[in-house]
């Protein structure tokens, strides 16, 4: 199994970047596809996009195109979300995950490990 922990949350203004990163541990993290949810205040959990394996590929959620990034770096473990022209609409919680699948897949209920979560906050 992996173990993931989110960090890099935090308050910024509408329009300003934040970088999340997901540092994990466990089983050798080449092996996972990764992505990256989020979870507002009164509503579901919602994917925001992933990366495969090796970092070839990745998609997004139509509410993220163009503003966010998501990329990973196998030597170190690591997977980051970088997001741009943040708005208000984008406060939640992130979370990092992780699926055995062999391809993107966009189904929370696919992924095997999560991390506790790193909250971002878009306020002016």
């Amino acid at each position: 199994q992996v173990h993931l922990a989110e960090s890099g949350g935090g308050l910024v203004q509408p329009g300003e970047s934040l970088r999340l990163s997901c540092a994990a541990s466990g089983q050798t993290f080449s092996t996972y596809t990764m992505g990256w949810f989020r979870q507002a205040p009164g509503k579901e959990r919602m994917m925001v996009g992933a990366v495969s394996r090796r970092g070839s590929s990745t998609t997004y959620a139509d509410f993220v195109k163009g503003r966010f990034t998501i990329s990973r770096d196998n030597a170190k473990n690591t997977a980051s979300l970088q997001m741009n022209d943040l708005k208000p609409d984008d406060t939640a919680v992130y979370y990092c995950a992780a699926t055995t699948s062999n391809f993107i897949t966009t189904s929370e209920s696919a992924y095997n490990y999560w991390g506790q979560g790193t909250q971002v906050t878009v306020s002016a």
